[in-house]
């Protein structure tokens, strides 16, 4: 049939086996079409176990640069016999099944509305290789090089980028050409190339880098200060601590002596990583860790003892689809509750909402200073879909003169020229931040008892309530304070007359804009939006909801957990705020958020439903 030539504006899927080593090619794939100018968003949707299940790697191809996931596939490479029927039925009408064609597929699964292009890449293999992991192998680059010849992409992009990716092992280059190059030719040979979708060159990406939100982190801590890092693995956290001893060690080795600068611990559990960070932050090391949910969770005694005794703490949180065990390698925004009032008791804890990989970098150097200067955790909610996916970011930036904001502290100046006595926890300034000293700062005076229980302004221990209360109500200045130094929102006003709102917060974000653009070009809808970067919440959160009738909360779990957040802060009616719920472990598409909000504001005139899809 005759059709529309679509270039760079599609949706590419790989359906592969975990453990075959689909990643490397599937890699190799988004990145050339990256170096060719063009804007990508890939997203890694894998199993837990170590193999043999299905995984997939879904790349949207996208010249304006829209950077969520759109929603639908037009092109499928389907590789996994195991999950081809629903490979099949996913790809959009007018799309592609592209698959090996050495078996035949079930006549039961074929579609009149797709093309389908079967390639004997098996078949080839094995007249070419013996060894049966280079047939498993080879198999992925040539499938690749038949997208090349497929989408109409430049070759030597790629074979440029097999170049790169095995310098300092150049007898692996030629091999991988040639099954590129084989794979090209089974495409030429079998199908007129290119076909309906294609690659073709642009400058569109300008000086952007592809990053992982794991790898900025770690990057942000080493730029942050941080020197100790105690922690226990656990996906999909486990490569910010990576990322973190590869910086170290490109950074932090003493030139001179050899030394290392630095201290990575793996402890035994995650209770024993948040009390070894505590430890030394007290000691007045900036240290820090990284979990996700489950350890969060075991983590929560610890971070009451650090908020109540005014230890500065940090800690990144990958956040993973729970409760329990859940599923550990999928995504969502589900530990926004637990990580604001983490332990038992009245607390409240500082927690920073990244979205893009700058802003990983970012908020993990700032997590640092707002610890130090208010003396309690600090938790950086990144999540799987950020943390563990390449994303398209500006470049990240430091200014060389920033200092380190170490605080309130006492030196042994401050001390041997005080004429009154120490009081570790009185309110000096009024701003509810206490002073503290370094342990060993003077040999007589700034000494104090460092405890979790009930205490005086002095640290000596006492249950008279009064002085409980004026410790717990000081506790809140200190946190409206914080109010002023944490990051601020993102706020867009549409020009037009708007009573609806749209709040969205970490990588909910790229998703939610997208929408909203598409919302008011393709049907007249124009909606205000911001977006929460920080808790505590900044006037302009309460701001922006106060001046609208009703605002969706979009995010990435079942329970609308920031909206109970605004809820239970502001104290606002429920029916203010309307959630805009997903949470299928999948990152959130544009697709999804634009008919939620189309459909709510066509069928809805006055009591807003409560969407959970």
């Amino acid at each position: 049939m005759k059709r529309d030539i679509i270039t760079n504006e599609f949706v590419v899927k790989f359906a592969n086996v975990n453990g075959t080593g689909s990643a490397s090619a599937n890699k190799l794939f988004s990145r050339s079409v990256f170096r060719m100018g063009v804007p990508i968003s890939p997203k890694n949707i894998f199993p837990s176990n170590i193999q043999g299940l299905p995984t997939w790697y879904e790349v949207r191809i996208n010249e304006k640069g829209f950077l969520a996931r759109r929603g639908g596939i037009d092109v499928m490479i389907g590789m996994n016999p195991q999950s081809m029927q629903r490979d099949i039925a996913e790809v959009e009408k007018g799309g592609y099944f592209i698959y090996d064609s050495t078996k035949p597929l079930d006549p039961g699964w074929l579609r009149d509305d797709i093309d389908f292009i079967g390639l004997p890449l098996t078949e080839k293999c094995r007249e070419m290789y013996e060894d049966p992991r280079q047939r498993q192998l080879f198999r992925n680059i040539m499938y690749v090089g038949a997208l090349v010849a497929l989408f109409g992409m430049e070759i030597d992009v790629v074979k440029q980028l097999i170049s790169d990716q095995f310098k300092g092992k150049e007898q692996l280059v030629a091999p991988n050409v040639k099954a590129l190059e084989t794979g090209f030719g089974l495409a030429q040979d079998s199908y007129p190339c290119p076909f309906a979708f294609r690659i073709a060159r642009r400058n569109n990406v300008g000086n952007r880098i592809l990053m992982d939100g794991n790898e900025a982190c770690g990057l942000g801590a080493v730029y942050g200060g941080g020197s100790v890092c105690a922690w226990y693995p656990i996906t999909p956290s486990t490569s910010v601590i990576d990322n973190f001893s590869r910086y170290c060690r490109k950074f932090r080795i003493d030139s001179e002596t050899g030394a290392k600068n630095f201290a990575v611990v793996q402890a035994e559990d995650e209770l024993a990583a948040i009390g070894m960070v505590i430890g030394a932050s007290w000691n007045g090391a900036r240290a820090f860790t990284a979990t996700s949910g489950p350890g969060l969770s075991l983590m929560q005694e610890f971070l009451g003892l650090a908020y109540f005794a005014e230890i500065p703490t940090v800690l990144i949180d990958v956040q993973r689809a729970g409760p329990s065990t859940g599923m550990p390698t999928r995504t969502q925004q589900s530990d926004i509750i637990t990580a604001a009032y983490a332990s038992h008791g009245d607390t409240k804890h500082i927690c920073l909402y990244p979205s893009t990989p700058r802003e990983c970098f970012e908020f993990t150097a700032t997590a640092f200073d707002l610890a130090e200067r208010f003396q309690t955790p600090v938790l950086v909610m990144s999540d799987l879909d950020l943390g563990m996916n390449d994303n398209m970011s500006d470049p990240f930036e430091w200014d060389d003169a920033r200092t380190y904001d170490r605080g309130k502290v006492f030196n042994r100046d401050d001390l041997e020229n005080m004429q009154e006595r120490f009081g570790r926890y009185l309110d000096i300034d009024g701003d509810g931040v206490p002073y503290r000293t370094y342990p060993g700062t003077h040999p007589t005076k700034g000494s104090f008892f460092t405890r979790g229980t009930s205490k005086d302004e002095y640290a000596i221990y006492t249950e008279a309530g009064e002085k409980y209360i004026g410790n717990m109500e000081r506790l809140l200045r200190k946190w409206d304070t914080a109010s002023e130094y944490v990051p601020k929102p993102t706020h867009c006003t549409t020009d037009k007359p708007c009573t609806v709102g749209v709040i969205y917060y970490g990588t909910s974000e790229a998703a939610t804009r997208e929408a909203l653009y598409h919302l008011n070009n393709l049907h007249g809808i124009s909606l205000d939006c911001l977006g929460i970067k920080a808790f505590p919440f900044t006037r302009e959160v309460q701001d922006f909801i106060d001046s609208h009738e009703y605002v969706f909360v979009v995010e990435q779990n079942r329970d609308a957990q920031m909206r109970s957040l605004l809820i239970n802060e502001f104290d606002y009616n429920p029916d203010q705020l309307v959630p805009l719920l997903h949470f299928d472990g999948s990152p959130i598409t544009a697709r999804f958020i634009r008919h939620e909000i189309r459909d709510w504001i066509l069928q809805t005139t006055t009591t807003p439903r409560r969407r959970r899809k």
